[in-house]
């Protein structure tokens, strides 16, 4: 009970709200040319470096206690404190997934803010790498961290970016092992059908979807974006059509890779029974498009159920229809990024909102690899699992907050 003494004699006997407000000035300051601006900063910085003193003079150690206390509020102290008496591991990399998690549409003009960056800098110096977890494209978000990180932080060897949802690796610093393209590794008969689905997505698309929408520029995923606002009503018009052709796509792709005496027609049919089974939201589309056909799937022919049990076709309303391979996953990524990296025995913080990241959090809680949080507006399912562990919800655009506890708990562990 002595470290949890200690935090209530910290926070009880010192004004740990002001530091907190020094510290964020001090480390978020922007950087200006002004003379009368510095010496408010210098200014800051001093008075800072007195109240840490009257700290660090008054516990021991004296200095985890002052960095404690200018990086989390009291709430959060005693959260680090309790995971780490209920893991007893300090966390040894960070897996994060951009997109509504460390930065939001709704409350941070989509980018990562500046308090983030921040958090995220100070686990670098730390000697904790990162891995970035996402769905979007290896150059837009490479494109985003160097400019929020820098350069030297990006291409240090200690962060690693998980990019299309698994589909590759992205690693620099690591000589041949800097780029991984794990779908190089699906055996030819998938890569088969997303080639021939690639090559005919826009070219034999109806008007609609060949004038609506543009292909997202992955290298494996087959992803139709609309040209309407995202979220719109005619952004919805089109994603809906675009489903509809890319399970006809789909079908047909693999019947001419199946290389079997098939009938196109009836596997396109086949391939919208089995994902209309699958996923109630594109049996939805495909009822309003007037495109559903039900279908016995215990009938379904053995050479298409076993295709479709490796391709996810996933639809997003009003933003994205997708086809992608279930091979591949953000889990695979991650256990390679962390090969990468040279973490033999993780302990991460994950932190994501959407399916795609609730797998790399069970994926950790099996195998006793790391703790999961999510913002408040995370799906359903995410949310379920993260409060039936250890809680860790933060606020819409607020993962700097998250950040903290974590960073709290990994200097109260230097205390053992």
């Amino acid at each position: 009970m002595e470290r949890y003494d200690l935090l209530y004699r910290l926070y009880g006997e010192f004004d740990t709200e002001t530091l907190r407000e020094y510290q964020e000035f001090v480390d978020l300051f922007p950087a200006v040319d002004s003379r009368v601006a510095l010496e408010h900063w210098q200014d800051a910085s001093e008075e800072l470096d007195t109240r840490k003193g009257e700290i660090r003079d008054s516990f021991v150690p004296g200095e985890t206690f002052a960095e404690v206390a200018a990086h989390a509020t009291r709430d959060q102290a005693f959260t680090a404190l309790d995971l780490l008496s209920a893991y007893d591991r300090a966390i040894n990399v960070l897996v994060l997934d951009v997109d509504e998690t460390l930065r939001s549409a709704g409350n941070t003009d989509n980018e990562i803010p500046r308090n983030t960056l921040h958090r995220l800098t100070e686990f670098y110096e730390s000697g904790v790498p990162i891995v970035i977890c996402t769905g979007q494209t290896l150059e837009n978000v490479k494109g985003f961290m160097i400019q929020g990180l820098g350069s030297e932080v990006v291409h240090s060897g200690d962060l690693s970016i998980v990019y299309e949802s698994g589909n590759g690796v992205f690693t620099p610093g690591h000589g041949a092992e800097t780029k991984r393209l794990l779908y190089e590794g699906l055996d030819e008969f998938v890569r088969e059908v997303f080639d021939d689905v690639r090559a005919r997505a826009l070219t034999e698309a109806p008007e609609a979807v060949r004038h609506g929408c543009h292909l997202q520029g992955n290298e494996f995923n087959v992803t139709l974006k609309p040209n309407y606002e995202t979220g719109s009503e005619r952004a919805r018009e089109i994603i809906d059509t675009a489903l509809v052709y890319q399970l006809q796509l789909l079908g047909t792709a693999v019947a001419r890779a199946a290389a079997a005496d098939l009938d196109e027609d009836d596997a396109v049919g086949w391939a919208r029974a089995y994902y209309a089974d699958a996923d109630p939201e594109i049996r939805g589309v495909l009822e309003r498009e007037g495109e559903y056909e039900a279908r016995d799937l215990d009938e379904l022919p053995d050479v298409l159920a076993d295709a479709y049990d490796r391709i996810d076709v996933a639809y997003y309303e009003a933003d994205a229809a997708e086809i992608s391979s279930l091979e591949l996953n953000k889990v695979a990524g991650v256990v390679a990024a962390l090969e990468v990296l040279g973490v033999d025995d993780p302990f991460a913080l994950v932190m994501g909102d959407s399916k795609t990241d609730l797998r790399v959090m069970r994926w950790a809680e099996e195998n006793h690899a790391g703790i999961a949080a999510a913002p408040n507006h995370a799906s359903s399912d995410v949310l379920e699992h993260v409060l039936s562990t250890d809680e860790l919800v933060f606020d819409r655009g607020k993962s700097a907050e998250l950040l903290g506890t974590a960073y709290a708990m990994n200097c109260l562990a230097g205390l053992d």
